[in-house]
């Protein structure tokens, strides 16, 4: 595929058109990309919303942080697990039920009358835009079966690009928002999003028929419910730890290591398992993959929401004008992510942004109540070449590396990683904030950053299994049926 985005939204054709016997379907776009931005949107939207929201309800940030921790438990939760049911029934059904989740928790959080129904409307959010990023990803890998070919760098880049492009708008959108309705107006943009959603999936999604196994089975005989609670259990405790670790909570992690346990036996012995750990297991590049993710978001998330608090408190910017400081963030990031997405090779793009997180790091600890207006633009700048480059080799990583079979709950995992990421990242931001967000927390939280952009460097120039991903295939290597496992 060739074209900026504009041109290739531009393309689609109009509900109801033929699918092309070759090349991949344009009208899926569009589902694809708004579903995919749903929860983007509604990550980066609060980032300047915590301290209107914290003012009106007499809260501070370490309970305000719960905001952003409640999406990212019911998304960490939710993503892999409809991942797998998106596998087994197809994209158009879970969609469908997600967007719709989407717009009652944004009529609900439009209309909470205190921080907890806040709270469990972002709860509904998270579990309703779970659906979005696995059905792209199953789609994207769907097409390269039915027409043969490799998908285009271009479908994943813009994938990337839109939800990259969705997560730097968020703040400045939140922050014109805000200056309209207030607060709640971030919450009811949901409702409009979801309304374009359900219309895009009902026209454009391709509808999978329920059909029985060769065994006469029904699929939904291979759900595998007792793996899919105790993923869940041992997920929520270790979030719930992550979140505000003390010595009095320490009993959560022998309960996270229980229920891993007892969900590593079911998954050796379930004839379908939930996350088939023998595959998982073996192929270790995919394992590295992951814990990649959850070390690129805790930085990328600990900036959006520390460094958007501070310049609001600590830096005396109002809500909009710390959306606006966002803004080179996304210039930088889109015209990185354009320039290298037709390019499959990841492993000097994840070195290029390793290197680009330390950097901006190192120009947190530069700054104070008194810095300048374009030194605070400095350093988004600075991050937008890793926010560019991070987020579309680690995507790419996963369709290459990952079971086709399993390409909707691999891509969920992804995510599920970069979820964990961004709750140590709200952890960190609480700790290191305390009741109000200052100077000298922003420095111990930017100490913290590039020890963990130190650590996401080591690990890649000591993956050698990157340096596979991108190379030429074989001759004799059908397309879009290339080896998944690259190190079992």
């Amino acid at each position: 595929m060739t074209g900026s985005l504009p041109h290739i939204i531009g393309r689609l054709r109009p509900g109801g058109a033929k699918r092309p016997a070759n090349g991949f379907d344009q009208r899926l776009l569009a589902p694809m990309m708004l579903g995919s931005a749903l929860n983007p949107v509604n990550s980066s939207i609060i980032s300047v919303s915590l301290v209107p929201i914290g003012a009106a309800f007499g809260a501070p940030p370490s309970q305000t942080a719960w905001l952003i921790s409640a999406l990212y438990l019911a998304t960490s939760i939710g993503q892999p697990v409809v991942g797998r049911l998106i596998d087994l029934f197809g994209p158009r059904r879970l969609f469908l039920t997600g967007t719709a989740l989407t717009g009652i928790a944004g009529i609900v959080g439009m209309l909470a009358p205190g921080l907890g129904v806040l709270i469990a409307a972002r709860v509904l959010l998270g579990f309703g835009t779970c659906a979005g990023y696995p059905a792209a990803m199953y789609l994207i890998r769907s097409e390269a079966r039915r027409t043969g070919q490799e998908s285009p760098a271009g479908i994943l880049t813009v994938l990337a690009v839109t939800t990259q492009t969705i997560s730097v708008i968020g703040p400045s959108l939140g922050g014109l928002l805000i200056g309209i309705g207030g607060w709640r107006a971030t919450l009811a943009v949901n409702i409009p999003l979801a309304m374009a959603g359900l219309y895009l999936g009902v026209r454009r999604l391709p509808a999978t028929p329920t059909s029985r196994r060769d065994d006469g089975r029904h699929p939904v005989s291979d759900l595998d419910l007792p793996g899919m609670g105790l993923f869940s259990v041992a997920l929520v405790c270790l979030l719930l730890f992550l979140m505000n670790p003390g010595r009095g909570d320490w009993y959560l992690l022998v309960l996270v290591a229980a229920a891993a346990a007892g969900f590593t036996w079911r998954e050796l012995r379930a004839r379908q398992p939930f996350i088939d750990v023998r595959v998982l297991g073996g192929n270790l590049p995919l394992l590295a993959t992951y814990v990649r993710a959850l070390l690129c978001y805790v930085v990328t998330y600990a900036f959006l929401y520390g460094y958007t608090q501070w310049t609001e408190e600590g830096r005396g910017l109002s809500a909009s004008q710390a959306g606006l400081v966002q803004l080179p963030l996304f210039a930088v990031a889109i015209v990185v992510s354009t320039l290298t997405g037709r390019h499959r090779a990841v492993r000097g793009k994840l070195l290029v942004g390793a290197v680009g997180q330390i950097a901006a790091c190192g120009l947190l600890l530069l700054l104070d109540a008194d810095s300048s207006v374009w030194m605070l633009l400095a350093v988004v700048i600075v991050l937008g070449i890793p926010q560019g480059l991070n987020s579309l080799a680690l995507q790419n990583s996963v369709y290459h590396q990952a079971d086709a079979e399993r390409m909707g709950s691999s891509a969920g995992l992804l995510r599920t990683f970069g979820y964990l990421g961004a709750i140590i990242a709200s952890a960190a931001n609480g700790a290191f904030f305390g009741q109000r967000v200052g100077t000298a927390g922003l420095h111990h939280l930017a100490w913290f950053m590039f020890a963990i952009s130190a650590l996401f460097f080591v690990m890649t120039v000591l993956d050698r299994s990157l340096g596979r991903i991108g190379a030429p295939r074989t001759n004799d290597t059908p397309a879009g049926t290339e080896p998944q496992h690259t190190d079992r």
